[in-house]
């Protein structure tokens, strides 16, 4: 790819992303008081970042067994309230281990 071609993408991608979060601005002036559009507005970037990282979890590893092991326990593992760090390691040994089985 050479230099123009690259700066074009660029540029494009930069302006779309800046587009999508200042139309918002521009659009909506006052605060929004509707109870459900808020609630919509709040869940938005949790289901943007589980839909993006659930696929991930799943094709990381070479088995899919592996990876729903590695899942499920993570998801056991933030339902009891563990932080970031637990629930990683957790779900990477998880994972190694389940390797081994399978393989």
């Amino acid at each position: 790819m050479n230099h123009d071609t690259f700066f074009l993408y660029l540029f494009v991608m930069a302006g779309s992303t800046y587009l999508i979060r200042a139309i918002p601005f521009v659009l909506v002036k006052k605060k929004i008081e509707n109870v459900y559009i808020r609630s919509f507005l709040i869940y938005i970037p949790y289901a943007v970042l589980t839909a993006m990282t659930i696929p991930a979890i799943l094709y990381a590893t070479d088995s899919i067994w592996s990876a729903g092991v590695g899942l499920i326990a993570a998801i056991v593992m933030a339902l009891f309230g563990f932080g970031l760090l637990p629930v990683a390691v957790v779900a990477c040994l998880a994972v190694y281990l389940t390797g081994l089985v399978v393989q």
